[in-house]
């Protein structure tokens, strides 16, 4: 997991980069191919199903977050591939990515609707006693946040990572040794790939959900 160089060069600008050369890119063309046309109902689908809830200032968000979550998607799965390096598991990146977009919709939550934003600290009815527990606490969940975005995304995907090497190092040393204990290993790292497939799918869409949660609440 560690961050991977070649002859002194960092490789992580490269992994980050060359994902957005595997998408289909629009033509001047009226009629576009299967492949496009199925990336568009997938980007249009999406955007629809994040926004639907968001008021209409939000919408303003619908490129970046449809982005942020086709960028994390395709990071996810290409990490899956072997000989690869998935920049995901860093919580460097992670938090880099969740702390400027959490904080961003704060600041448009304070700007907008300060009263609003500032009553999410303490809920209606509380007790006079509980009162500055309460708003301590409430700052410390919000605070808490994006920490928590990074890290759900770094330690999923670390963990499945994890997981697949130890059960392909196991399928390798037993084959020799116990071929039909090793065949039922190699059956279960299969439905496990398949897993971290839909693990890597699900987290980065769990991602995007929450900004735009957060968002929700501040627009």
């Amino acid at each position: 997991f560690m961050s991977p160089v070649f002859l002194g060069i960092p490789l992580m600008a490269l992994a980050l980069t060359l994902p957005w050369v595997l998408f289909p890119t629009p033509t001047s063309r009226w009629l576009n191919n299967r492949l496009l046309t199925l990336q568009n109902w997938f980007i249009g689908r999406f955007a629809h199903e994040l926004f639907t809830p968001v008021n209409l200032p939000g919408h303003k968000w619908a490129v970046l977050l449809t982005s942020l979550m086709l960028f994390l998607i395709s990071l996810n799965m290409l990490g899956l591939l072997p000989y690869t390096f998935t920049p995901t598991t860093q919580l460097s990146l992670n938090m880099g990515l969740a702390f400027p977009l959490w904080l961003a919709t704060v600041i448009i939550g304070m700007r907008n609707q300060p009263t609003e934003a500032l009553g999410h600290l303490l809920p209606e009815g509380t007790p006079t006693l509980l009162i500055p527990v309460l708003i301590v606490i409430e700052t410390i969940s919000l605070f808490i946040r994006p920490l928590a975005l990074g890290v759900r995304l770094t330690a999923n995907l670390t963990a499945g990572h994890l997981l697949i090497q130890l059960i392909a190092t196991a399928a390798t040393v037993l084959l020799p040794l116990m071929p039909t204990v090793a065949i039922l290993t190699a059956t279960l790292l299969f439905l496990l790939t398949l897993l971290e497939v839909a693990v890597a799918m699900i987290q980065a869409y769990v991602f995007v959900l929450l900004l735009s949660l957060y968002l929700q609440e501040n627009v």
